[in-house]
């Protein structure tokens, strides 16, 4: 069949080549990237939080749904607790939504060198690279993100209608993971009203599938309702106290980086595709998706940039099949020798640059290294929270300084008379410290940490009686108006850490001047 032919059909010349095998290579690269870099810098600051919650298990938590968190208590049971162990789960699922990539581009008819462009484009974007190196709900979410878009390009070519309750299911699930899923849940409803694919509003698949999404969820509203709504309050505490605000053109540049600027060609080849182009137009909603949760997040003010980065692979898997036909047409008017030349270059272009920004995502290269290939690139450490950054982004510092901060913790309780010991409690003034306390803290002989930041202020005050607090951190003159008697007996140093982690002072508290019972409430801090 003729070139010409082919592309009549909707497909791509080569769009039936590249099976399985050769989605699984790219999915298998990816994961093969994290597990030689697993162990990096160090643990990161909120791994040390969910393995406290995986020894906490809830239907909720005050700043994220439990799935991640029973995931993370099943892969501990299952293959310990070390940060290769931990970070497995991620890395898979980096390479599964590698896989997906490629696969949503085939069934758009994109052939082997599109779904490669989609599948390298994943891998290429350090903000994907950052969130698949360590534990945290947001690999997943990456990944759920992709099979709902896969699931709905499935039923846009003619499948099965219950596929709607698959698609319910995978949403709902997104739910138990992360609430951002709201956002694709209302980037869909947009898609459907914007598209022709409101015919489907009038069967009753879209709303079987809300159905089945509410139901899923219900376990984590419920929750909610019983513990008062604190993941209201810890919303609008970090929108209002925690995040820095951005205007809409910083939001977009933010997206160029992150995603990294050698892509941009792809993705955005992607979104013209879906949105303009006829061959795009049975998947239109796919475009109209991303692009209503953009504005919905552009308009929000203080949302953090990567709260985009799950939409990105169904642009990816567009634009590869973009690419793809608009080379073929290109070969077809006679110009064989140039798109022979140019497919293996955009290849080795997007390869290359993965490689040069690869270091901004993960931790592949000495720390001093780092700092100075940075400042050569003049590249900034990102920042999107109220607080100071050192000469390290913030995925990055908060890879560091928690061996010395236990180290400085567990130095004032061995300090302490055995009776003292015997009684003595830890409180820290974030979940960083708390976990870190807690995970690292076992082979120091120290007891478990409290917290009032986020859910460790709902577990409480332990079995202290507040006899004696090792406190760390905080302002002196509030400690000392809790205090009969206040000792600083130590400081914290942690070199490359968060700022506002460095120089931490240690004290001993002597006699709570009030009961654990009356104090806990004041200490709460939801953000």
């Amino acid at each position: 069949m003729s070139p010409e032919a082919t592309l009549e059909r909707g497909e791509s010349p080569d769009a039936t080549r590249g099976g399985t095998p050769f989605l699984l290579a790219f999915a298998l690269l990816k994961l093969v990237i994290h597990l030689v870099t697993a162990g990096g810098y160090g643990w990161f600051r909120d791994e040390f939080y969910y393995i406290a919650c995986s020894d906490h298990l809830a239907w909720g938590y005050v700043d994220h749904p439990p799935l991640s968190i029973f995931l993370l208590r099943l892969s501990r049971a299952v293959l310990g607790d070390s940060i290769l162990a931990v970070r497995l789960l991620p890395a898979a699922a980096g390479a599964a939504t590698v896989f997906v990539a490629g696969w949503i581009c085939r069934r758009l008819g994109g052939g082997r060198l599109g779904q490669a462009l989609a599948m390298i484009s994943v891998i290429a974007a350090p903000a994907v690279l950052a969130i698949d190196h360590f534990y945290s709900m947001n690999a997943f979410d990456f990944l759920i993100w992709s099979v709902a878009a896969a699931i709905l390009v499935r039923l846009l070519r003619g499948g099965d209608r219950r596929l709607w309750l698959l698609l319910g299911l995978v949403m709902g699930l997104g739910l138990l993971n992360k609430i951002s899923v709201l956002w694709l849940g209302f980037g869909l409803a947009v898609g459907l009203l914007a598209t022709p694919e409101r015919r489907w509003l009038r069967t009753p698949w879209p709303w079987a599938a809300g159905a089945v999404s509410a139901l899923c969820f219900l376990p984590y509203v419920l929750w909610e309702v019983a513990n008062g709504w604190p993941t209201l309050e810890f919303m609008r505490n970090a929108s209002g106290l925690k995040m820095l605000p951005h205007s809409p053109l910083g939001f977009l540049a933010e997206q160029v980086l992150m995603m990294n600027p050698f892509t941009l060609p792809i993705w955005g080849a992607g979104l013209v595709f879906l949105m303009v182009s006829k061959e795009g137009r049975p998947f239109r909603i796919l475009g109209v998706i991303f692009l209503a949760v953009l504005a919905l997040l552009m308009l929000n003010g203080s949302s953090r940039a990567y709260y985009l980065t799950p939409a990105y692979p169904m642009l990816f898997a567009a634009g590869g099949v973009a690419i793809e036909r608009w080379l073929s047409r290109w070969q077809a008017r006679g110009a064989e020798w140039g798109t022979r030349l140019l497919k293996p270059a955009l290849v080795s272009i997007l390869l290359s640059g993965g490689a040069a920004l690869a270091p901004f995502g993960l931790p592949v290269l000495p720390v001093e290294t780092y700092i100075r290939y940075a400042a050569l690139l003049g590249i900034a450490p990102a920042h999107e929270e109220n607080s100071r950054l050192g000469s390290l982004p913030q995925h990055f510092a908060d890879m560091f300084g928690w061996e010395e901060i236990v180290a400085a913790v567990a130095e004032a309780y061995r300090a302490l008379p055995p009776q003292e010991q015997a009684v003595a409690g830890i409180y820290a003034q974030n979940y960083g410290e708390a976990g870190a306390i807690d995970f690292l803290g076992p082979r120091y002989g120290l007891p478990h940490a409290v917290s009032g930041h986020n859910n460790y202020w709902l577990w409480g005050l332990r079995e202290y009686s507040g006899k004696v607090m090792i406190i760390l951190g905080g302002d002196e003159a509030d400690n000392q108006a809790v205090c009969e008697s206040l000792q600083q007996v130590g400081t914290t140093h942690c070199g490359y850490c968060m700022p506002y982690e460095d120089n931490l002072p240690v004290y001993v508290c002597r006699g709570l001047k009030l009961s654990p019972r009356e104090l806990w409430p004041a200490v709460k801090n939801f953000i």
